[in-house]
């Protein structure tokens, strides 16, 4: 008998004395919705104020959208999200 072998069934004994039950497999779904919340989750942290460069896009992003589509893409950068992730999430919620 190998050492695994008997860590494996000191395990079982110690589970079973406990009244453990295994831990339960993840579904394919519950992998999925992990696997894309680690995708999702912004990696950069909140900034106080937008660079020179994103608020002169922003000005004249601002000839053809509306003010509401405007403070929506702020928010969004400040929040960390690049300029056409923060466009395109405007667009869905306010549009132009």
């Amino acid at each position: 008998m190998n050492r695994q072998n008997t860590m494996a069934e000191i395990q079982k004994t110690v589970d079973k004395v406990l009244n453990k039950k295994p831990p339960r497999k993840k579904t394919q779904k519950e992998i999925f919705v992990l696997e894309k919340e680690k995708k999702t989750k912004p990696n950069k942290k909140s900034k106080t104020k937008l660079s020179d460069r994103s608020e002169k896009a922003l000005k004249a992003h601002s000839k053809h959208h509306s003010k509401k589509h405007i403070d929506k893409m702020r928010k969004e950068m400040l929040a960390g999200a690049s300029f056409s992730s923060a466009h395109k999430k405007a667009n869905e919620a306010v549009g132009k």
